[in-house]
């Protein structure tokens, strides 16, 4: 479920264009044509001392961290489309061989594109955190400091899962540094502050709280089709707008908490909700990239997401809590060689609970790619015990090529089998279809050609036969579906207002997931 049905999820990074950028129109604070008055003599308001103390604490705080936040310019070179075509037809006409020669003088061909962002110093050598979205894909990099130093910064490296960069500054001294704290305590309520580089503003300092904790990335619309990306967000109202992105959320001991990210806004601005990625995850992929130059996460190998109210329903489970496994991430993932299968309910993950999608995540990446980690589920209400060995999470290259996937070609309207007790109509997959989609044969169940806006599973399937019916997973036992009558048969046993669990083969993404839906009568 999104956030917000009309709400944008914005990276909170801006875009620097060379007209310039007039975003408030600035005037004196006082009445046209009043008379200025003789003051009157009256006695300051004396606060009470702990509002004092916390003012004094978000001054105190602000003068320690922000001259090691810093404001990042990036650029990259990007053709011109109009010039493309004519690129090309010059190429043609170019001698054999100097195609290259001759195109570099024509001007026309490129231009600049600028984007601005924050970072903030963590090392005495030059170390800066950072979004990726920030760095990615510019050609060169330029920090500047409070004391308005400036630096060319390079590349150390970048995460596109959970948006974290280092870049790194050379042959600068004396940098103040931030410190790093633990987000692991953190509570809902506490006083936070945002420090960056909004709009253009440079070291703007904003005061919030933390609204909440472990917001999840499918919640907020980020990261779409990237199966490792992080669900553990930290969610505050201090002012957050684009330029903000890549610089710190500090605690009132001036630590830093998180690293400031994506906003979720209707105007593309502020609008009260700000999301920060944790400095605990931060700080594990900011080690792995200084040291090997890319991330070495663990991973279980399986796609997942937090038991909802109606997948606890279909299983029996008595709390609504736990993580579903929806499908595995290869056929050599970890998960199934040690058993777990398509259905089943994570409760605990190396004797920890595992209440959520956020929780498990950091209880598996506080482990080692190779080591062995006890995992109980819930399955047909039993406690299961597994024992996963991690593997390595795929690189951002090898992630790309998974999910960029063409989409098969959507059916055409068909009159199919109405199952009318989950409101949609399904046909069986089609030896045309099945070859087109390269649709595994234990995949060829019954496609979802059409959805009731009305009933049970509305925004449960991708209409147009793109989702396809694999199996019942509850009521038990499981049950390969084929034909409209294998899944009639289910239905027909199963009471109105029960739940049942179906385990969904998407065609173009080649995965797989689970969707539980209330029956309803005939």
């Amino acid at each position: 479920m999104k956030l917000f049905g009309a709400v944008a999820i914005a990276f909170a990074s801006g875009l620097v264009f060379a007209s310039g950028l007039d975003l408030t129109r600035f005037g004196y604070a006082q009445q046209s044509g009043s008379r200025a008055r003789t003051p009157v003599s009256q006695a300051a308001y004396t606060p009470p001392a702990n509002v004092e103390s916390l003012n004094a604490s978000f001054v105190g705080i602000s003068e320690q961290v922000t001259p090691a936040v810093v404001s990042i310019e990036a650029e990259r070179t990007v053709q011109r489309r109009t010039q493309q075509r004519d690129n090309q037809q010059q190429r043609r006409q170019s001698p054999p061989g100097l195609e290259d020669f001759f195109q570099q003088f024509d001007p026309r061909q490129q231009e600049p594109q600028q984007a601005s962002g924050s970072g903030f110093i963590v090392s005495p050598e030059g170390y800066i955190l950072t979004n990726n979205h920030v760095v990615a894909d510019f050609d060169k990099l330029k920090v500047k400091l409070t004391d308005n130093r400036e630096y060319s910064a390079r590349l150390i490296g970048r995460d596109s899962t959970t948006d974290v960069a280092v870049i790194k500054i050379d042959g600068a001294t004396n940098l103040p540094v931030t410190v790093l704290g633990e987000d692991d305590a953190v509570r809902v309520g506490e006083w936070v502050l945002a420090i960056g580089n909004p709009l253009g503003l440079d070291h703007t300092v904003t005061a919030g709280i933390v609204s909440a904790k472990g917001r999840g990335s499918t919640d907020l619309d980020l990261y779409r089709g990237n199966q490792y990306a992080i669900s553990d967000f930290i969610q505050t109202d201090a002012a957050i707008n684009p330029g903000n992105s890549g610089g710190p959320l500090v605690n009132i001991r001036g630590e830093v908490i998180a690293i400031n990210s994506a906003i979720a806004t209707r105007t593309g601005y502020y609008q009260g909700y700000g999301f920060a990625i944790p400095i605990s995850l931060a700080r594990d992929v900011m080690n792995d990239l200084i040291k090997y130059g890319r991330i070495r996460r663990a991973v279980i190998g399986v796609s997942i997401r937090d038991v909802t109210a109606a997948e606890a329903a279909a299983a029996k489970l008595p709390q609504i809590a736990g993580v579903q496994v929806g499908g595995y991430s290869s056929e050599d993932s970890p998960a199934r060689k040690a058993g777990l299968q398509e259905g089943d309910i994570i409760l605990k993950a190396d004797g920890k609970v595992a209440d959520r999608v956020g929780t498990l995540q950091r209880i598996i990446r506080s482990h080692e790619p190779g080591e062995t980690v006890e995992i109980e589920a819930y399955r047909y209400g039993q406690r299961k015990t597994f024992k996963v060995k991690l593997a390595e999470a795929p690189s951002d290259a090898a992630q790309v090529a998974a999910t960029e996937r063409e989409a098969p070609a959507e059916a055409p309207a068909t009159v199919g089998t109405n199952a009318s007790k989950l409101g949609i109509t399904v046909e069986p997959v089609s030896a045309d279809f099945a070859r087109q989609a390269k649709v595994p044969e234990e995949r060829r169940g019954l496609r979802v050609m059409d959805v009731d806006p009305q009933g049970t599973a509305q925004r449960q399937f991708v209409p147009g036969g793109i989702d396809i019916i694999v199996e019942v997973i509850y009521p038990a036992p499981r049950k390969a579906i084929r034909t409209a009558n294998d899944l009639q048969s289910v239905l027909s046993k199963v009471p109105s207002g029960e739940f049942v669990s179906l385990l969904i083969y998407n065609a173009q993404q080649q995965s797989t997931r689970v969707v539980s839906l209330k029956v309803s009568g005939e």
